[in-house]
């Protein structure tokens, strides 16, 4: 696994545990240290600075994030998404909307790739 892709896992992992606790903003910290120090040894600086400024980024912009996700899945509901599917959608729309330095090719494969990990049997589809 290279160290981006584990980078990304960690940004669904923060994104899913402060969506499960209400999104509480002020325990992203907290919750980003925590996972990274749990399953980001070894990710060198610039993919753990990677994991702080994505998780930043999507939350501040979470609005206009999942309006884009609500525009192209108007038959789901994105309160009644599957939770990990949920969060994995607003990290590819993130880097394909918002972050100009992630190919819209490699956004899409890594959501792919992360959906298959933790998702269900459908949410790679998805």
């Amino acid at each position: 696994m290279s160290n981006r892709h584990l980078a990304r896992s960690i940004v669904m992992q923060v994104l899913y545990q402060w969506d499960f606790k209400g999104r509480p903003t002020a325990a992203l910290p907290a919750i980003v240290d925590a996972q990274l120090a749990e399953f980001g040894t070894g990710l060198d600086d610039d993919n753990q600075q990677y994991v702080r400024d994505t998780v930043d980024a999507i939350v501040t912009n979470l609005d206009e994030i999942d309006k884009k996700i609500v525009e192209y899945a108007p038959h789901w509901p994105i309160e009644q998404m599957a939770m990990v599917d949920r969060n994995i959608l607003r990290i590819g729309v993130y880097e394909m909307v918002l972050n100009d330095d992630i190919p819209n090719k490699v956004a899409i494969n890594e959501a792919i790739e992360i959906a298959k990990g933790f998702g269900g049997l459908s949410s790679g589809k998805f």
